[in-house]
């Protein structure tokens, strides 16, 4: 994005807080946290009522309009203004220039996607892309930016409780079919329980047992304590990890797993779904192996011989049953360096456009629809008692929970201090007679905990923010909400009610 403004991009930031990318934006629009449906509706409504809508790629290539051009209509500028904090000029000259430019692009992160409306606050930026034809083309589209480099992938191969590999439907009684086939197995036709979920069954009495593979739900989850109670009430538990969590800590079994990124044989999927290959350039320490030989090795002890397959031969399985993987052999990945999907065959470029297709005349496949989408506030109220909002965010030189970050020193971090603080506003500061580097307890409905004080003038009045890398020290999911989105299951991070209490030395 950075060489995008280098080169000349114009750069609108919408963020509550004046992030580092909101430093190099043109504009920056902070928006109060949790009205991000309001802000896009207000775009929308004001894109159609400067004439400004791409009519002639809505007529071809959309469906439903007209329903979502009603929906919008009460949102104003000004109520919309009103909702989310951000001056009705501003919102106007946003929708200005998305839709008058030539190439446009919207990129998001978990600041949209950590709330229990996720799902719909996406489909509001998916409506605006319609709505101007800013997607299927060169320099235009939609962009999820993941946090990690594999997170793509992940889902690719069937890490959704829904899909099978390559995005297959498991209620799809012959998509389904093609993998009990190759595998020898039934395949249940019912989705699984995500993550959120799955709490919610442990809770009930449904689960008994959980194998935890590369991830710490003891510090990651909202409403961390809750979560720890459920996990310590699991009869069974295994974590397979590079490292030893706060999770794996309370297993009952760890098994060791090779850092695979660069112990392992295999392929990574980023963003833009360009499939490269890993190579191994080192051998696993002690007793680790990789995430492949370890679940070969356990499938060994339950009765089933799968022998000791490469990661080639693991990923031509994948290759015969997800159409979309099938033209991406080793040697062409090698060739190309990297490959995006679909790619069907091996004489097929790889599609540099996942929606090209809207642009054919007539459109190839379904229509794109538009998504009735309405504001919603956060689930966490305001109220006297719990009067500010937390939002939690990330660090530039941090990864999540800290496993791989925190115990190293990092230039970005403030000099001679952790980056566990919490950062809040001079207005705020003076009014809780608050000075930088003081101590103080925060509280919600579910927790406290106490953290020293960053005066920080990137936030508004009302609003403070805390990083979540850092819980050995300040673990702020003790106090966000186990709310959680019925659509993707992602739970609202990103909205707590707090009250801050100043501690006298």
């Amino acid at each position: 994005m950075l060489k995008g403004v280098h080169n000349g991009a114009t750069l609108y930031c919408v963020d509550p807080r004046r992030s580092e990318s909101a430093e190099w934006a043109d504009v920056w629009l902070g928006i109060d946290v949790g009205s991000d449906i309001a802000l896009a509706n207000a775009v929308a409504r004001e894109i159609i009522h400067a004439g400004l809508a791409n009519q002639e790629f809505i007529r071809r290539a959309t469906a439903g309009f007209d329903e979502y051009a009603a929906a919008v209509e009460p949102y104003t500028l000004d109520r919309s203004a009103d909702i989310t904090g951000v001056p009705a000029e501003a919102i106007r000259d946003l929708a200005h220039a998305y839709a008058r430019a030539d190439r446009a692009q919207l990129c998001w992160t978990l600041g949209i996607t950590e709330h229990h409306n996720a799902s719909d606050n996406v489909f509001a930026l998916i409506n605006l892309a319609l709505l101007c034809g800013h997607v299927g083309r060169y320099g235009s589209g939609l962009v999820p930016i993941r946090g990690q480099n594999n997170v793509q992938g992940g889902g690719d191969m069937g890490a959704l409780p829904n899909k099978l590999p390559g995005f297959q439907d498991v209620a799809d009684d012959e998509l389904r079919g093609k993998f009990e086939a190759e595998w020898g197995v039934a395949v249940p036709s019912t989705p699984g329980r995500h993550l959120t979920r799955m709490f919610e069954g442990i809770e009930e009495g449904a689960i008994h047992a959980l194998y935890v593979i590369g991830e710490n739900p003891a510090q990651a989850e909202a409403d961390a304590g809750r979560a720890r109670r459920l996990l310590d009430a699991v009869d069974f538990v295994v974590v397979q990890d590079i490292l030893l969590t706060r999770t794996a800590e309370m297993a009952d079994v760890v098994l060791p797993a090779a850092a695979d990124w660069c112990e392992a044989e295999g392929t990574v999927t980023s963003s833009e779904r360009r499939v490269q290959r890993v190579r191994k350039a080192l051998d696993p320490p002690g007793e680790a192996r990789t995430d492949r030989e370890i679940i070969a090795a356990l499938a060994a002890e339950l009765g089933h011989s799968w022998g000791n397959p490469t990661a080639e031969e693991v990923w031509d399985e994948l290759r015969r049953l997800s159409p979309m993987h099938a033209g991406m052999s080793y040697r062409r990945l090698e060739e190309h360096g990297g490959l995006q999907w679909p790619c069907y065959d091996e004489e097929h470029p790889g599609e540099l456009f996942l929606h090209a297709r809207l642009w054919d005349d007539p459109v190839t496949g379904p229509r794109a629809p538009f998504t009735v989408v309405e504001d919603e506030p956060p689930v966490d109220e305001l109220t006297d008692e719990y009067p500010i909002r937390l939002t939690t965010g990330r660090h530039l030189d941090s990864y999540n929970t800290g496993v791989q970050t925190d115990g190293y020193r990092s230039p970005l971090r403030h000099v001679g201090r952790s980056g566990a603080m919490i950062d809040v506003s001079p207005e705020d500061a003076l009014r809780l007679e608050l000075a930088d580097g003081d101590r103080v307890t925060v509280t919600s409905r579910r927790g406290s905990l106490d953290a020293d004080v960053r005066i920080h003038d990137g936030l508004r009045p009302g609003l403070v923010f805390m990083a979540l890398h850092y819980p050995d020290e300040t673990d702020v999911n003790l106090l966000t909400i186990e709310a959680w989105d019925p659509k993707s299951g992602t739970a609202e991070f990103k909205a707590t009610a707090v009250r801050i209490t100043k501690l006298v030395a």
